[in-house]
């Protein structure tokens, strides 16, 4: 009976995620605002953006590290783009990036809110500073930008892409200030949608849920402790992307972490014993 079950989840995911209607053809000259953009899926983002056409306003803190992709991205055929290196740690950089890129690109078609920051794991990180740091940068920046953003997304029409984790939708041990501003993301952006619903305003909002090991930056803080392996972030990139574009609710990738979500709720405790497989125990408690 449960093979069954998930054989038949499995197929549903399938056809769901095949018919996705993706126009590659409506990104040509959209107005892109990415945070993120410097490595990992963000940078991967700005190159698949740049081959569709798409005019782009990238952000990061490394200067020198936005100067490379967005030359790489020109090669690619970008018909604009610029760079503006911007500390998501500060309470000011939110609204001077959005400013930048209105001033830029004239208005915006797509945010796509990817930046992050980590910190390593262990028992240390759950300071309340450490805490109010991580949810300056990977909570409270996402919000800034975002209403700083809205009005002009509204005028066109636009889309919301939140580039998650599965920490966000699963909790993980040693990673509890990550995991709790990736939860109030899911929070944040999944009341936005229902409230932009209810005031019939058109601008689609995406959540995009990826694994650890699509996220290098993010298996970087777990280092020694996870024992998830990371990966390019191409594939993962082109699922965001699609996702936008055909303004789903949601972005699964890969497609079985959809499956995890659902476990979750016959599953909300697992034993230790389980969850010691994904762990180098004796690091964790160095840490």
């Amino acid at each position: 009976m449960k093979v069954l079950l998930f054989t038949g989840l499995g197929a549903l995911l399938f056809a769901y995620y095949w018919d996705d209607n993706f126009d590659p053809t409506r990104l040509r000259g959209a107005r892109v605002l990415l945070t993120g953009a410097s490595a990992g899926v963000g940078e991967e983002l700005a190159y698949h953006y740049a081959r569709l056409g798409s005019h782009l306003v990238l952000t990061a803190p490394t200067e020198a590290l936005l100067q490379k992709v967005v030359g790489n991205c020109r090669k690619l055929g970008a018909p604009k783009v610029f760079y503006i290196a911007a500390d998501m740690a500060s309470s000011e950089a939110p609204e001077h990036v959005v400013q930048f890129a209105l001033d830029k690109l004239g208005g915006l078609d797509y945010l796509v809110l990817n930046h992050m920051g980590s910190t390593p794991a262990g028992m240390r990180v759950r300071s309340a500073q450490t805490t109010r740091w991580l949810m300056q940068v990977n909570f409270l920046s996402y919000v800034q930008l975002t209403s700083r953003a809205l009005p002009s997304l509204t005028d066109s029409k636009g889309s919301l892409v939140v580039v998650s984790s599965l920490l966000g939708r699963v909790p993980a041990s040693f990673s509890i200030p990550y995991s709790a501003a990736k939860f109030a993301l899911d929070g944040f952006f999944g009341s936005l949608r229902r409230e932009l619903d209810v005031q019939d305003v058109n601008v689609a909002v995406t959540l995009c849920v990826l694994g650890l090991r699509d996220r290098a930056s993010a298996a970087e803080g777990v280092r020694g402790v996870s024992r998830a392996r990371t990966a390019p972030g191409p594939q993962a990139a082109l699922a965001v992307i699609r996702g936008g574009a055909t303004r789903a609710s949601g972005v699964f990738y890969p497609w079985r972490l959809h499956l995890l979500c659902l476990l979750r709720g016959w599953l909300p405790r697992p034993p230790a014993w389980f969850v010691r497989q994904d762990l180098n125990v004796s690091a964790a408690a160095a840490a």
